[in-house]
């Protein structure tokens, strides 16, 4: 029996259609842009207080940004943190720390924004600003140990930062965020919410309970006000450095939590 070959004009055609139904599929198919995981940093501190938390999310595929804030008012901090939600290609985790907590609570109302993790931080309804919701409180022993400049920018000593901001580190870690601090403009803590990103998005919140900065208390009480999802941990104010692994875990809760 003669054998019949195809045409070639029959196989390419055979190979467009093939070509053509992938290209179509193709989209359906893209992958989703990865979460992103926008990390702020408080008062008298950088982004490098992250560093010990970013590979850990890294670790889990997630793109992971922390934010560099001028520390000269939150109106600019909110700017520079909403440019990082910006340039975020999809869904954004927005974790806030110390004076942070003022950042996320204004910035986080953009739409990509999907939940907020407050570190040992501030979570202060609309029209509060930190010395407002601090009003008619002793002052705190460490803010008698700040030292301001001529422009009205204040710094941690090195003795507050060693009894009261980072005591549970070890002495070169401490000398380093001594050295790192970001000079804070002290008239930010008079600047007033606006917005609160709480009110419409999940939350968690991380308390130290040896937290001599805002304090435990505090922080408990403002969780509680804004519905979040606490966990207490044995350490300083910044524990994020002390415990970043368990500070890592209540950041993962929210990014698997949301879509």
């Amino acid at each position: 029996m003669e054998k019949q070959v195809t045409p070639i004009s029959q196989l390419l055609s055979g190979a467009a259609l093939v070509i053509a139904a992938a290209m179509t599929a193709a989209p359906a198919m893209a992958a989703e842009p990865p979460k992103t995981v926008v990390l702020v940093h408080g008062a008298w501190a950088d982004g490098s207080s992250w560093g010990k938390v970013i590979p850990l999310l890294e670790a889990k595929g997630l793109r992971v940004v922390a934010v560099q804030n001028p520390l000269s008012s939150l109106a600019d901090d909110v700017a520079t943190t909403r440019r990082a939600i910006e340039q975020a290609p999809g869904p954004v985790i927005l974790v806030g720390h110390s004076w942070g907590g003022m950042v996320i609570t204004q910035a986080g109302t953009d739409d990509k924004v999907k939940a907020l993790v407050y570190v040992a931080a501030f979570a202060l309804p609309k029209g509060q600003s930190v010395n407002s919701a601090t009003a008619g409180s002793p002052p705190p022993p460490w803010s008698a140990l700040l030292q301001a400049d001529s422009a009205g920018y204040v710094r941690l000593s090195d003795e507050a930062v060693a009894k009261y901001f980072a005591q549970d580190l070890s002495k070169d870690e401490i000398a380093i965020i001594a050295a790192t601090q970001g000079p804070t403009f002290a008239g930010a803590f008079d600047d007033r919410l606006t917005a609160a990103a709480y009110e419409s998005k999940p939350s968690w919140f991380v308390v130290p309970t040896a937290d001599s900065m805002i304090g435990a208390g505090p922080e408990k009480a403002m969780a509680a006000a804004i519905k979040a999802k606490v966990t207490e941990l044995d350490g300083s104010h910044v524990i994020m450095l002390s415990k970043p692994r368990e500070v890592a875990d209540v950041i993962l809760a929210a990014v698997n939590a949301v879509n």
